[in-house]
């Protein structure tokens, strides 16, 4: 039970997507994490 449980917390290995799709990926995460972050540093300058 406990193999079955442990294995089904790996996720497959993802398939290698195509270059452009990778870099374009990249660019929207980057984008949503500053965002994020700005958004916290707001949140917390309100807090205060």
């Amino acid at each position: 039970m406990d193999d079955s449980a442990e294995t089904m917390k790996e996720p497959p290995a993802p398939v290698k997507p195509k270059p452009a799709a990778s870099a374009r990926d990249e660019r929207l995460a980057a984008r949503l994490r500053e965002n994020l972050r700005k958004r916290k540093e707001q949140a917390r300058q309100r807090g205060e």
